[in-house]
């Protein structure tokens, strides 16, 4: 199939004037512009706006950065350096370029220019949604974030509490495996429900897995019990060390 880049410009500048309305009310909303600092954290998600007289914190899903010194774009999705699970939301965004053979949607990395951030930006909040977006800048680095509800510092501290540190990975979601389990042999994968990277858990929920000889010895006493337990030696890991287990088994 042809790339059509009409086809795209025409596209990306209907979505860019459609967030310019929405961002409007939001920043006008929210008081964005009236913070004098910003801090985000990567492993709870959570950006930080404050002033000294005042705060406002928000959940978000990083969409991509800019990169000033060589002017390019690189999708959060693409990001290996990057702790944060909501990143692979952005694969939605790369499925509906694949559709419309839209290559700024589906290439990982590629050069742009001082309207690129904002122009991907604007396609992201339209395919996955939000309440608004933001941009912060760090030395040659532009971050841009789509905002997806306001919280309290009272649930900030909470996600950032349940959080462990992995020596390889960093501060992260944690998880749990049986014993057994691991990246160098194959020993079957058995989870408490189906898992995919970067999903939401409810605050009961954690990553919970084991390999197929714990599944036989669960099934053999109809359940999780203490012989059961002392078989899988349940284990705690970090969230990226669960999913690349999984994607090995």
């Amino acid at each position: 199939m042809i790339f059509r880049p009409l086809k795209y410009e025409k596209y990306a500048d209907k979505i860019c004037q459609k967030l310019t309305g929405f961002q409007s009310n939001f920043r006008k909303n929210y008081d964005t512009d009236n913070y004098e600092n910003w801090f985000y954290n990567q492993s709870s998600e959570t950006l930080r706006l404050y002033s000294d007289d005042k705060e406002i914190y928000f959940k978000y899903i990083p969409v991509g950065t800019f990169s000033m010194n060589t002017n390019s774009w690189m999708w959060a999705w693409a990001n290996e350096d990057s702790v944060e699970p909501r990143k692979f939301r952005t694969l939605k965004i790369k499925e509906f370029g694949e559709k419309k053979n839209y290559q700024k949607l589906t290439n990982s990395h590629f050069d742009g220019d001082k309207y690129t951030g904002w122009e991907l930006t604007s396609i992201a909040f339209d395919i996955i949604g939000g309440i608004g977006t933001y941009r912060v800048i760090s030395d040659h680095l532009e971050k841009y974030f789509l905002l997806t509800e306001q919280i309290t510092k009272e649930e900030v501290e909470k996600i950032e509490s349940e959080l462990i540190e992995c020596s390889v990975h960093g501060k992260i979601r944690k998880a749990f495996i049986c014993q057994h389990l691991n990246t160098e042999q194959k020993t079957g994968f058995e989870e408490a429900f189906e898992t995919y990277r970067g999903m939401e858990l409810d605050e009961e929920d954690d990553f919970q897995a084991w390999c197929s000889e714990c599944e036989k010895e669960r099934l053999k006493t109809d359940g999780w019990n203490d012989e059961s337990m002392e078989f899988a030696k349940i284990k705690l890991v970090c969230e990226r060390c669960y999913f690349e287990i999984k994607e090995s088994n």
